[in-house]
């Protein structure tokens, strides 16, 4: 039986908040009684047990407002942890939270480090612990029912969208990093994101205890049983809260998304698809990085501009505050090419200054199997260095071997252009197996032919007729950058990339033309010069 790291986490737990200056108590099981205001001048944070859904024990952390007042309510925010991670994730920024006011509760999500459970990977019994939480905070603490705010990253986000659909108390959301369509997130494309998934599988054993029901799922996902596709989407779509927008927008919650460009887990479409959707109070933000890196920093308690806006979108929608952040564009772009932010009206007004259309005319044949040199670089590793040092991956154009990618460029540009939004591939595909896959690399071209990759996308199809055509629309994942004067555009197709999983039969060959009745072209959309 494999030990579990109680010890070890309980002291972490212990010298994180003692790291920033704060005096946690003894972990105590369900207490009946608020805690005692802190002496301090600071907010007080202490360990408890905190009942779940199910009559499971989830090991959280409370922080309460120093001098807090007999009687008095303060507004709460719920904070369940990322995938893998303990309850001192949020240490630092619910420090500063519960510093300017609130009550703040940080919980281990079930089945990971010392609660108890299985991971349900947000499933009704996680969604459940949310409320269970909220439960409890109000009857233990000087929370007030009437102003609860619920975030988190990357899990706790994905939780988080959820439980607004399904409790109505919640009446604010902070959701970095997270995903709204999990299909659309792990499985676009209908092409498995096999590093995204074995990374999150790796660190579920590592750190819990998967249910069955998630150990059967990553089987059928890995081991690309396509009997089983179907349960697999429907189990992804339970677990969407873009399945459940319709309540979510009934409850009226005040919703604020945050993602990376780069993001390799949870790709910045679906979120922006979700954004669309939603009626109430919102905000959409988009800078460059990669899973949960755009916010790593705030975690570590340094300054940072997810947190400032987070904090921002509690104190207007549970405090009240006029603080001019509803008042803002809703949506917040940092392009990857200069830093600067640009605000929008909605997702629909990002690419405001047109489209242009880039014809692909030449037919291109591209043996399977083999490996071009394109590709989409390295799960976390490569977004982290275009997000630091604007090093995204990179290919020598010319020297691609033609047999193995299929290469289209446009003239050399005249002057900048500043692609914003989602680039779409419209082409006419000819497989010589019933089954395959391809990936679609969109390139910035300089002088010398090196590609500084903009943007992919995997598409993946099955049961075709061999030698029959079939048209293919594809949405590459969406961007902000700006291609410099001189440049050009360079639209790569090849059939292996180490992100994903492939399906091309050994001796496949894809054909990829412009019919005259239905010309292939690349859309791409730009930001006003």
């Amino acid at each position: 039986m494999r030990a579990r790291p109680h010890t070890a986490a309980a002291a972490a737990a212990l010298i994180a908040a003692t790291a920033l200056g704060l005096a946690p108590h003894q972990a105590q099981a369900a207490p009946t009684a608020a805690p005692q205001a802190s002496s301090q001048a600071s907010s007080e944070v202490r360990l408890y047990d905190i009942p779940g859904s199910g009559g499971i024990t989830l090991k959280g952390n409370v922080f309460t407002p120093a001098g807090a007042e007999p009687g008095r309510k303060y507004p709460l925010i719920v904070f369940p942890t990322s995938w893998g991670m303990p309850q001192i994730e949020y240490v630092a920024q619910a420090k500063q939270l519960a510093d300017s006011g609130y009550v703040v509760v940080s919980y281990t999500s079930r089945g990971f480090w010392l609660s108890g459970g299985q991971i349900e990977t947000a499933g009704p019994a996680d969604i459940a612990d949310v409320s269970s939480v909220i439960d409890w905070a109000l009857a233990t603490t000087p929370a007030d029912p009437a102003r609860v705010g619920l975030g988190g990253v990357s899990y706790g986000a994905g939780i988080s969208l959820l439980a607004s659909a399904h409790d109505p108390r919640i009446k604010a959301v902070v959701a970095l990093s997270g995903w709204a369509n999990l299909i659309e997130s792990i499985y676009s494309g209908r092409t498995q994101h096999r590093q995204a998934a074995g990374m999150l599988g790796a660190a579920g054993y590592l750190t819990g205890r998967p249910g069955p029901e998630l150990q059967q799922i990553l089987g059928d996902f890995l081991g690309s049983k396509l009997e089983n596709e179907q349960a697999m989407i429907e189990w992804g779509k339970k677990r969407s809260a873009s399945e459940q927008v319709d309540r979510i927008n009934a409850n009226g919650a005040a919703v604020m998304l945050g993602n990376a460009w780069g993001d390799t887990i949870f790709p910045p479409n679906q979120y922006a698809d979700f954004f669309e959707k939603l009626t109430g109070p919102k905000r959409l933000e988009f800078r460059p990085g990669d899973h949960a890196t755009a916010e790593a920093t705030g975690l570590l308690g340094l300054p940072n501009d997810t947190w400032t806006n987070a904090h921002r979108w509690f104190d207007r929608y549970l405090k009240g505050e006029r603080n001019g952040v509803d008042t803002e564009a809703p949506v917040q772009l940092k392009s990857r090419s200069t830093g600067g932010y640009e605000g929008y009206a909605d997702w629909k007004s990002v690419g405001t200054g047109g489209t242009e259309k880039l014809p692909l005319a030449d037919t291109e044949h591209v043996w399977a199997n083999v490996d071009s040199g394109a590709d989409g670089g390295v799960i976390f590793l490569s977004s982290i260095l275009d997000q630091f040092a604007k090093a995204p991956p990179v290919a020598s154009i010319p020297l691609l071997p033609r047999a193995f990618a299929a290469v289209w460029q446009s003239p050399r540009y005249d002057r900048e252009r500043r692609v914003r939004g989602t680039v779409r591939l419209h082409t006419t595909v000819t497989p010589t197996k019933g089954d395959g896959t391809f990936v679609a690399y969109l390139y910035d071209v300089g002088p010398l032919g090196i590609g500084k990759l903009v943007s992919n996308a995997p598409y993946t199809f099955h049961g075709k007729t061999p030698g029959q055509s079939f048209g293919v629309d594809l949405d590459l994942f969406s961007t902000a950058y700006d291609v410099p004067e001189g440049h050009r555009l360079a639209l790569v197709a090849d059939t292996v990339d180490p992100l994903y999983i492939e399906h091309n039969p050994t001796g496949a060959r894809l054909t990829f033309s412009s019919p005259r009745t239905d010309p292939s072209y690349l859309s791409v959309p730009l930001r006003e010069q």
